[in-house]
């Protein structure tokens, strides 16, 4: 609980006019509550305590409470003084208790104090075991004024709606704080949509991803929607923006679109290789769906592996997500302004500090038992005929397959296994929390040829066996097991992982029954609808690890593991037992009927697993009641079913289910009759005692009901304790809620939210997922065809010891059953049967127990038949072909009299007798008052022969021989009507005969004429003779049935008391009685055993298979009821309404059969009437009940009442079926009158109508007639009218109806409505308008008021409606109906005639002034506009548009100017709840016509009526006058010229039309016949354009009144599509007394962008408004200081005390004025948001346009000037960047030489603009990883300074017709490349540089580090470089290895961005080309080392060669010149020598 004591405020301002009355309002959470206001008081004191409920939820850190101080206005909206943002972090953290919050200051709109401060104490008491959690980080911190716009004036927190718009019931705060988010534990609200194919909408918004992996990636995210795959363009880096919407279209079932996954997976483009996903998300559709506004905005998703469940998170992707169904409003997105540096975690779609979890769910498949056949037999059969054995059971071949977020693995095949083992261990991965909700499990049959076939499909519900909190976080564990899970549920603070069983989960699907061809039911096995039969079970166990890494997805259970699971197998045995009390609605009689109950395979008559059961009635047929239906008559005899079965004992479940069920049953029923009673407008004293009475039973139910205790119990699972600690937990919760509301609680009305809330937490946690026992399953079998089903679940029959609330709602109580066709095309139209059955289930031990709830004596027999067949007129066995003389009732089974064996505990009780079925003994006229009894005379000849009587002469309809007419019998009590005498109504020629041709092998024709023809060869004729029933006919006794043969003409077909001639095989029943032995009481039947015993030869044993097999010895059992008691109904059938048009003319012709048990009646006919009023009481005399009547009074049958339409031609169709519960009287002298009540008519599943009704069932003293209530008055002979006292108390009432006109009539029988006039109908009454003479031009009615005097009910619920019907006059006095509308509420429309007046007069002069063209004058005034000086920054009307929706950012220096806003609505004008759908004048209300088609909800809307209603009561006595007339003064009603300007300003989330997922939208408007087509300015590739349109229109109103704007895709070649459309009825905004035509601006300007445009200036629409109020005309001061208006004074200094004065203003004369105006509730200037329609999809929006209208009467003058609207043009910039250097980049070569080098060069991009890629020169073989460049690179990029994003155009494609629009944000790329020749070029490093949010740069290298990167935003205030225009300095380059970030360079840059004039000015050209200047750039100093070698041989000699090798050289060249030197001396050495020798000189 929180608690705000709101104190006392000190400082309030003054108001204008004196001082204000303050009331503070707290906002918490999105709700809202208010203090009371003081009156005119500075300093209020309010000390007002204001609570809020938390629903057992704690305060989490980042909460905060909202106040907001306004000054109560008794007319229109408070006015805004002040807010305040409070933070609760501290009372979160559980520091203190208490919160004192003193001297806050209050912010005006501007966020600037204004002087006022508040006192508040807010207290905090949290939950019971809340754990507080100090790690918890908030984003906001102390007081501010927050997030919740409540400084806006026009909008937001002044709605009182909002409060309910975020939050669901029973989850608190769901509407969510920034960055928290609620994991729901079980789905927020029951999804209550309906079981139909409908359309809905699937919008995924990809918006940007953060820190994707991986190098130089081109990331593309790709996602698919119910197998729709849309992709995103390719981005490149690691932080791409996309803002790409994607739209899914699909047609489904919304349970089936709930289950579809949305799968975005984030690939990269650049790699080919398999590895290119880098990460991916899944959820399910459903989780979207529950969110509020079904919608997750802008929220992150954390992408990860799949695969590779180690490699953590895999980046992040922005998106928002929405699914629109039927009806639903799209959410308006909206961008914080500091989102760019949002924190992603506070942002996540997972709660704040959860990661998701690796989980692994391991599902243990143990076994299965109870498969169907579902293969061939033919194998099978060619087995036995070698000698192999007979195993049909086992024709099937199992394996599970289980999917779970889109992985699927199967178990091993169990071939030819009825009850296959597995034994085999599945693992599922996931993340945790899972986003899917379901493990769907499969069973199959294996087949080796042809596809598998399902055998049945079931779901495991997440939500249902797990509960998750908003936090999940390791606790410190005490006891040393795994980390918990600390979870915050709404119900309390239990979580838990999923866990299951092990436990049985039941398979439904179609019938069990094999048949070789294909199954019409299939679908029910895939889990689609309701299955009909029971289908198998299987054994499962889930559990979850955290953490728990496991390779392997299926493996084998240990032996251990299924020795445990033992002990959940063990069965005990349990009884069921249902007595069938009756069987009625028959729809028609054909063959025998009986009723099958099965549980399980127990029972299954057609199922030879299980031995034969008593589960089977007796073959009967049904007997026409006497009107309509047909039943079965079982009378005394009804008849037993007993089954026994063998189950686990999960009663502990079962039993709390039960429980829970009781509790929420009765809570639901109080609250029906608490809503009544509010309906019904009861005394305050008597709602506040159903409403006592609804709380004390709720407190006692949960206070004495306990849910049952799990000690010792046997087959006690994980979930069990969990489940239990739950439902405890809520249980408890809701005690004590209803406690503190039964303490504290002051409105009843207020509280009926909270206390359906509770309904709904009970009906949360009553489903059982461990529910083991399957559904008992009812049949109706016809012969033995299946022909309908009925499931009840096992429960709700369920017998318990624990206490009497945990018995089934149903065991041992009769209950109706509405039988259904398996997949009912019709959805029930049509009842098949309607059931009355009591039923027990119980485990065999608490058989004694039955006792106690048996009605009747149970009566067990054998049977058998006796058969003759006559041969030769003697009667004997001779004839008998195929039969036995004894046999079962098929005839087929030989049975005898000494092979029955009663069953153990069971003895004989007398000897076999004869005893006739007398319910399959019933003739064709039983149950009727008139009967025609028919022969066929038939003739056959040659072909031209003569015509002879045929070889059978007299036979029926179907050829099967017949009596002679002459030998036709009259039935005692029955006489002849007529003589013999044909048919003539039929097609035969005059003296009665048809005629046909016989074609082999027929031996009688297939169709009939009416001509003879001469190859005709047969002839008939139908010959008839009526009879009827004698009034006082006396019954036929049973004793009268002679020696109890059944006669019929050929064995099988139907049989007959009496003996005809034509009969050739008779039969009759033997049975013998059996009795319990030694066992007392009802109880004894359940040890039947299942069979009868025969005793019979080896020889015949294969006989006796066919025996069980067919159930044919199975004994009957009868419940023999020795008391009936007579009864006398009344059922009083009022009227009805809204019901179903079904003919063509838009009406029906309504009549009701009503049923009751074996009887029926019919109401009169309502011609023409889609509300009739039948005021008829039908009365049902002497109906014989059987039972007690004690038990009929506690569970009496329901009254049925089904509607028809009556047709003259043709079937009557059905228009729907409504139950009425009846009133018992055992006393009829009893006081107790029934009320009439409106019960809903239900036809295929929906809504069709309402009908008032009330029943009443008295008990009949068989000795007189006295005690019973008068015969109600007659309206003729047999029609009883409701009496007084039961129909409603009527009061003579005025309908003042106001016909204004018709519009938009669509043609009928091709031909134009024309001349048409309008009837009303109401209570009886009729009244009609004049003629329209012409609609074309002038389509209202001349004489408009209508007055009807009705005598109306005094109780609203009673009302009955006002119908309209338009006729139209055409020539030679045709009238027909060409439309017509049902006003259902009249609330709305009552009024008090001598109040109301003034308002309704007011109205009409409204209209009348803006309709009334007259002589006006104009005071033009100054019109030109003064030149205003020259604005240093200009602002545009676009400035005005963003600085009114919050995009400050966009708006410039707008709002420092003190300039006005407007109002943007997000919603159409119409919408907006105080101007009350512009339809103050006059409502519009749709004509129809048509009958409704199955699928179609509404008829065709065929035009619209104007008009109004005025209901008010009159008094009874004469002499009292009238009240004054409502709708006196009215608007003359001619047509008016008008002009209209349309401003269309942008269109939101357009629906894709191109293949690209874009659009190219452009307006078209048509306003009558006129059509403005805007395709030349069409807005290529987008869905949000900027049009910045106005368009001029003139028209007449009210002939053109719809203004019609459509968005259409422009196409080149194929014609144009149409997006979405959307219509303003413009007559409305004319005669709307809100002033719609033109909204009213804020300030009065002559110049500048808020220039005032209309057609009078302020004072004179105020002197217009005076004459209309009929007040004086406003006194206004010369120097417009002061004014006095509407008896209030105005002073001009205080309504513009807080506003700053700028040159545009206006003149103080209408500046007051228009402050006035402003206060008087007429419609501001505003922005509307209105959505688009498309007939392809009527009901889904495809996009939202913005836009106003305005619109001026040419009688009042010339309009001012128009508004520009322009879109925003993008400033040219310039981005220069120079490189100057780079250091310690990575070396990533070595040169021949050996040395580490890299050949650097730096590459440059902006995102978006990848065509303009620019790069430096190479700095080649850096050693030390410097660079040294010089490089300029110039970016020029068009920029939207408002938006602060680039506008990139370009073509997507080559082939692509238009340039496409981005907006990108402003960022640049620096990556550094090492240069190849021969290779490619490799990656070193990047930085991405934010130009918006720009790293800060390092002075040195040396402070340049990896940090820079990772703490932007944190440490260091990032800057716009817009702003700061230049900076220089070092920045990091990163680099990818090993999954983490290295440094792999530094570069040193200048940034500079100029504009477009200033780059004149200052030029620069890229690298160092001219003009070089700004700065000069010199080439790079850089060492002479840096050349390529390639091109440079000598600077290689040089500087690689010489450099590394010098020494090597120079020792070389010494080294050759010594050894040159030596080589020379030893050359000349010796002749040297010789010359030295012999020296010749």
């Amino acid at each position: 609980m929180l608690r705000v004591v709101v104190e006392s405020a000190k400082g309030i301002p003054k108001n204008t006019f004196g001082n204000p009355d303050p009331v503070a309002a707290v906002i918490f959470k999105g709700e809202k509550k208010k203090t009371k206001a003081i009156d005119s008081e500075l300093n209020p004191v309010w000390n007002e305590i204001i609570e809020f409920d938390l629903k057992s939820s704690a305060l989490d850190s980042a909460s905060f409470i909202d106040v907001v101080v306004k000054d109560h206005e008794t007319i229109g909206k408070d006015k805004f003084i002040g807010s305040a943002n409070i933070s609760l972090k501290e009372l979160a953290a559980g520091q203190t208790r208490s919160l004192p919050s003193k001297n806050i200051p209050l912010t005006n709109e501007k966020k600037q104090e204004i002087g006022t401060t508040i006192n508040l104490i807010i207290h905090y008491e949290p939950p019971p075991s809340t754990v507080p959690n100090p790690n918890d980080q908030s984003v906001r911190d102390g007081v501010n004024t927050g997030e919740t716009g409540a400084g806006e004036e026009e909008k937001g927190v002044d709605s009182d709606e909002e409060a309910g718009d975020g939050t669901e019931p029973g989850v608190p705060g769901a509407s969510g704080l920034p960055g928290k988010k609620v994991i729901r534990t079980t789905r927020k609200k029951q999804r209550t949509l309906a079981d139909k194919p409908q359309d809905f909408q699937i919008r995924v918004r990809v918006i940007e991803g953060r820190q994707l992996p991986g190098n130089n990636i081109k990331p593309v995210a790709k996602i698919n929607v119910c197998r729709q795959t849309h992709r995103t363009r390719i981005r490149r880096g690691n932080n791409p923006y996309f803002d790409e919407i994607f739209f899914y279209n699909v047609n489904m079932l919304p349970s089936e679109l709930f289950d579809e996954s949305i799968i975005i997976r984030v690939y990269n483009a650049y790699s080919l290789r398999a590895d290119s996903l880098m990460g991916e998300f899944k959820l399910d559709i459903g989780y979207v769906y529950d969110e509020p506004g079904h919608a997750i905005m802008r929220k992150w998703l954390l992408l990860s592996d799949t695969d590779d469940s180690n490699s953590g998170a895999r980046g992040y992707l922005k998106v928002s997500m929405f699914i629109i169904g039927t009806g639903d409003e799209p959410l308006v997105e909206k961008r914080e302004g500091n989102e760019e540096q949002d924190d992603i975690e506070s942002n996540l779609l997972l709660p704040t500090g959860v990661a998701l979890r690796l989980a692994t769910l391991s599902l243990k498949i143990y076994r299965a038992e109870d498969m169907p056949q579902m293969d061939d037999a033919f194998a099978q059969t060619v087995k036995n005929i070698f000698g192999g054995t007979d195993d049909k059971k086992n024709l099937v071949d199992p394996f599970l397959e289980v999917s779970f977020a889109g992985k699927k693995v199967c178990t091993k095949i169990a071939e030819k296994n009825a009850n296959p083992e597995w034994n085999q261990l599945i693992h599922l991965q996931a993340k945790f929390p899972s986003m899917c909700e379901r493990i769907k499990l499969t069973l199959y049959d294996w087949d080796r040829l042809s596809r598998n076939d399902v055998i049945g499909t079931t779901y495991l519900n997440l939500t249902k066996i797990a509960s998750s909190g908003c936090e999940i976080e390791e606790l410190p564990s005490e006891n040393g097991l795994p980390p918990s899970i600390n979870v915050d549920t709404t119900e309390a603070k239990v979580g838990f992982l999923p866990a299951f069983g092990p436990c049985y989960i039941n398979l439904y699907g179609s019938p069990r029954e094999f048949t070789g061809l294909s199954d019409p039911y299939e679908e029910l096995n895939n889990g689609k609808g309701e299955g009909v039969a029971y289908r198998g079970r299987v054994l499962i166990e889930l559990s979850t690890q955290l953490e728990d890494k496991t390779n392997e997805k299926l493996e084998d259970i240990p032996n251990d593991d299924i020795l445990v699971v033992q002990k959940f197998q063990r069965r005990r045995k349990y009884s069921l037992c249902a007595v069938f009390h009756s069987a009625c609605m028959l729809q028609d009689p054909g063959e025998p009927i009986q009723f099958e109950v099965s549980i399980g395979n127990y029972g299954n008559k057609l199922d030879s697993t299980c031995k034969p059961l008593a589960s089977t009635t007796q073959y009967s047929c049904a007997v026409f009641d006497g009107n309509h239906y047909y039943y079965l008559p079982w009378a005394d005899s009804k008849p037993v079913v007993i089954l026994t079965s063998f189950w686990e004992d999960i009663s502990h479940r079962l039993d709390a289910v039960n429980i829970i069920q009781y509790t929420a049953d009765r809570l639901q029923s109080n609250i029906i009759s608490l809503k009544t009673a509010i309906l019904a407008k009861v005394s305050d004293s008597h709602l506040a005692e159903t409403w006592l009475k609804l709380i004390t039973q709720l407190i006692d139910d949960l206070t004495s009901c306990k849910v049952p205790n799990l000690e010792g119990k046997p087959n006690m699972t994980a979930l069990d304790i969990q489940i239990k600690n739950l439902r405890d937990k809520t249980l408890d919760s809701v005690r004590g809620a209803a406690i503190r509301m039964r303490d504290e609680a002051v409105d009843v009305k207020a509280t009926m939210v909270d206390i359906e809330d509770w309904l709904e937490r009970l009906q949360q946690i009553i489903e059982e997922p461990q529910n083991s026992m399957p559904d008992v399953i009812i049949w109706m079998l016809r012969g033995e065809k299946r022909v309908a089903y009925a499931r009840i679940p096992a429960n709700q029959v369920l017998f318990s010891t624990h206490s009497e609330q945990a018995s089934g709602k149903y065991c041992g109580r009769t209950q109706s059953i509405f039988m259904q066709y398996p997949m009912d095309k019709n959805k029930g139209l049509k009842i098949p049967v309607l059931l009355r059955v009591n039923m027990w289930l119980g485990l065999s031990e608490h058989e004694k127990m039955f006792n106690s709830f048996a009605e009747g004596i149970f009566s067990v027999y054998a049977e058998m038949y006796e058969n003759q067949a006559q041969v030769f007129g003697k009667w004997g066995t001779t004839g008998l072909v195929g039969r036995h003389k004894f046999s079962d009732m098929t005839g087929k089974v030989k049975l005898k009299q000494e092979w029955f064996m009663p069953p153990r505990g069971w003895v004989w009780e007398g000897d076999w007798i004869i005893d006739p079925e007398r319910c399959l003994l019933t003739e064709a006229d039983a149950g009727h008052s008139e009967f025609t009894d028919e022969v066929y005379h038939n003739e056959t000849r040659f072909p031209g022969g003569e015509w002879k009587p045929a070889a059978e002469p007299y036979t029926d309809v179907n050829g099967e021989k017949a009596q002679r007419p002459e030998e036709v019998e009259c039935p005692p009590g029955w006489i002849w009507e007529d003589e013999w005498d044909f048919d003539s109504n039929r097609a035969v020629d005059e003296r009665g005969w048809e005629y046909g041709v016989t074609i082999p092998p027929d031996d009688k024709p297939r169709s009939w004429g009416a001509a003879e023809k001469m190859y005709h060869i047969h002839r008939r004729k139908r010959l008839v003779r009526p009879r009827r029933k004698t009034a006082n006919s006396p019954t036929l006794e049973r004793k009268d049935l002679g020696d109890g043969w059944e006669y019929s003409s050929l064995i099988g077909w139907k049989f007959h008391r009496k003996e005809r001639s034509s009969d050739t095989f008779r039969r009759r029943r033997w049975r013998r009685k059996m009795a319990p032995a030694g066992t007392v009481g009802a109880s004894a039947i359940f040890n039947l055993e299942g069979a009868l015993g025969i005793d019979v030869d080896e020889k015949d044993s294969k006989k006796d298979t066919s025996v069980k097999l067919f159930g044919a010895n199975t004994p009957t059992v009868f419940c023999i009821f020795d008391k009936s008691f007579i009864y006398h109904l009344r059922v009083y059938v009022y009227q009805a309404k809204n019901l179903v048009p079904m003919d063509k003319d838009s009406f029906s012709d309504p009549y009701v059969h009503v049923s009751f048990l074996h009887v029926s009646k019919t109401t009169e006919i309502i011609k023409s009437n889609l509300n009739p009023t039948w005021d008829q009481t039908l009365i049902f005399d002497d109906i014989e009940i059987y039972g007690d009547p004690q038990a009929i009074s506690h569970n009496p049958p329901s009254v049925i009442l089904e509607v028809y339409d009556s047709d003259q031609v043709g079937k009557d169709e059905a228009m729907g079926r409504c139950t009425c519960p009846t009133m018992v009287k055992l006393n009829p002298a009893t006081t107790l009158t029934p009320k009439l009540l409106w019960v809903p008519i239900t036809m295929k599943g929906r809504n069709a109508g309402e009908m008032l009704v009330a029943a009443e069932l008295l008990l009949k003293d068989k000795a007189n007639d006295v005690n019973l209530p008068l015969v109600p008055p007659r309206r003729s002979d047999n029609l009883y009218m409701v009496p007084q006292g039961i129909r409603p108390v009527v009061q003579l009432t005025a309908v003042e109806i106001l016909a204004w006109g018709l519009r938009n009539m669509k043609a009928y029988q091709l031909a134009a409505v024309s001349s048409p006039s309008l009837i009303a109908e109401c209570g009886g009454q009729t009244v009609q308008t004049a003629i329209i003479k012409n609609i074309k031009k002038n389509p209202n009615f001349p004489g408009s008021v209508l007055f009807l005097k009705v005598l109306l009910p005094k109780e609203e619920m009673y009302t009955p409606p006002i119908v309209l019907k338009v006729i139209d006059h055409r020539p030679f006095g045709r009238k027909p109906v060409v439309g017509q509308c049902t006003i259902n509420f009249l609330e709305e429309f009552r009024c008090d005639p001598y109040i109301g007046t003034t308002e309704v007069a007011m109205c009409a002069r409204v209209a009348m002034m803006t309709s009334a063209p007259r002589d006006v004058i104009i005071d033009m005034g100054n019109r030109r506009p003064s030149v205003a000086r020259k604005e240093e920054d200009t602002v545009d009307w676009w400035s005005k548009f963003y600085a009114s929706i919050n995009e400050h950012e966009k708006c410039g220096p707008y709002l420092q100017k003190g300039y006005d806003t407007l109002t943007v609505y997000d919603t159409e004008l119409e919408a907006v709840p105080e101007f009350r759908g512009l339809t103050d004048f006059c409502n519009t209300f749709k004509l129809q016509r048509g009958k409704t088609e199955d699928e179609v909800d509404d008829p065709s809307v065929v035009g619209e009526f104007k008009g109004s209603f005025k209901v008010y009561p009159l008094s009874d006595d004469p002499n009292v006058s009238d009240p004054p007339r409502q709708f006196r003064v009215l608007p003359e009603s001619c047509p008016q010229e008008c002009l209209v300007k349309i401003y269309v300003i942008r269109c939101l989330d357009l629906q894709p039309k191109d293949n690209n997922g874009m659009c190219d939208p452009y307006i078209k408007i048509s306003l009558g016949k006129k059509i403005i087509d805007d395709r030349d300015h069409y807005k290529p590739n987008t869905l949000n354009p900027d049009f910045g349109r106005l368009f001029e229109m003139s028209c007449y109103i009210p002939q053109e009144k719809d203004l019609k704007i459509s968005v259409y895709d422009f196409d080149l070649l194929s014609s144009d599509e149409k997006v979405g459309e959307t219509v303003i009825d413009l007559e409305n905004r004319l005669l709307s007394r809100f002033g719609p035509r033109y909204g009213i601006p804020k300030s009065y300007c002559v110049s500048g962008v808020n220039q005032w445009r209309d057609q009078l200036k302020p004072s004179q629409i105020l002197q217009n408004l005076a004459r209309l109020k009929g007040i004086p005309a406003p006194q206004i001061a010369d120097d417009g200081s002061f004014l006095s208006f509407g008896g209030q004074e105005y002073r001009l200094s205080e309504l513009e005390a807080n506003k700053s004065i700028h040159p545009h203003l206006g003149p103080a004369k209408e500046r007051i004025c228009l402050h006035v105006l402003r206060r008087q509730g007429l419609v501001p200037e505003h922005v509307e948001t209105r959505t688009l329609y498309s007939t392809y999809q009527p009901t889904l929006s495809q996009g939202t346009i913005q836009m106003w209208v305005e619109i001026f009467p040419k009688s009042q003058g010339i309009p001012g000037p128009v508004c520009d609207i322009t879109p925003r043009k993008p400033k040219r910039y310039f981005l220069r960047a120079i490189i100057w250097n780079t250091t310690e980049v990575i070396l990533d070569e070595t040169s021949i030489t050996g040395e580490n080098m890299s050949d650097i060069y730096v590459k440059g991009w902006m995102p978006g603009m990848e065509e303009d890629k620019q790069k430096t020169d190479v700095h080649y073989r850096s050693l030390d990883g410097d660079g040294n460049f010089n490089w300029r690179f110039v970016f020029d990029f068009e920029y939207l300074p408002a938006e602060q994003l680039c506008l990139v155009s370009r073509k997507e494609h080559f082939w692509s017709l238009d340039k496409t629009e981005f907006r990108i944000p402003p960022k640049l790329i620096i990556q550094i490349w090492d240069n190849d020749k021969f290779s490619l070029d490799d990656y070193l490093g990047t930085v991405e540089l934010d130009l918006l949010h720009l790293i800060p740069p390092a002075k040195t290298p040396e402070k340049c580090s990896l940090s820079m990167l990772t703490h932007t935003g944190k440490s260091l205030p990032p800057t716009s470089l817009f702003s700061q225009r230049s900076v220089r300095g070092w920045w990091p380059c990163a680099m990818e290895e090993g999954g983490k970030k290295i440094l792999a360079g530094k570069v040193e840059m200048t940034l500079e961005v100029v504009e477009e004039k200033e780059a004149d000015e200052r030029p620069a050209g890229k690298g160092r080309d001219e003009p070089n200047m700004n700065p000069k750039l010199d080439p790079p100093n850089r060492p002479d080392t840096s050349f390529l070698w390639f091109t440079n041989p000598c600077k290689t000699m040089k500087f690689i060669i010489w450099r590394r090798y010098k020494w090597f050289f120079i020792g070389l060249s010494i080294l050759i010149l010594v050894i040159l030197f030596l080589g020379i001396l030893l050359y000349s050495f010796p002749n040297y020598i010789s010359m030295k020798i012999v020296k010749p000189f």
